[in-house]
């Protein structure tokens, strides 16, 4: 069975939460086995989305999964990227895993959107799933659709 990774930084976009449960849905349906290493605050959002692990069943706190983190353990990485410290984390979980890597970059600020973007395209070749998001994922939604289905093809 193939294996996922999502990256889940500070939940302050009310977009994540939802994208996140949405992003293990769609992952799983494609065969992935999905974990989801997040923030304890990111974590706490998923537990009340998602109470009977119905989509989201293995957790794991961001750091504890970086400290045992190696190559070929995930055949996939999705990072949610709307921070500074998200690109790190996006950027340092990409070049150990050294995997397929899908990058979802949002932010209301358009300005910051474009740094974030240049970024992780100056430091990987992850595809990059962005918009210009903060309270509606839609746009996201659409966009990490056609990222996923490229991917499969």
């Amino acid at each position: 069975m193939k294996k996922a990774l999502i990256l889940l930084g500070c939940p302050e976009a009310p977009s994540q939460t939802p994208m996140a449960v949405y992003s293990v849905y769609k992952l799983t349906s494609l065969g992935y086995q999905v974990t989801v290493a997040s923030t304890p605050s990111a974590l706490k959002l998923l537990e009340v989305s998602d109470p009977e692990e119905l989509y989201v069943k293995n957790k794991i706190d961001i750091e504890s999964c970086l400290e045992n983190l190696e190559e070929g353990i995930f055949d996939l990485l999705v990072g949610f990227v709307h921070k500074d410290a998200a690109v790190s984390y996006f950027v340092t979980f990409y070049s150990i895993l050294n995997t397929s890597s899908i990058a979802v970059v949002f932010e209301r600020d358009p300005e910051l959107l474009e740094n974030y973007i240049e970024s992780i395209e100056e430091s990987t070749d992850a595809t990059i799933v962005s918009a210009r998001a903060y309270h509606n994922p839609t746009p996201l939604r659409v966009k990490f659709d056609r990222a996923l289905k490229k991917l499969e093809d």
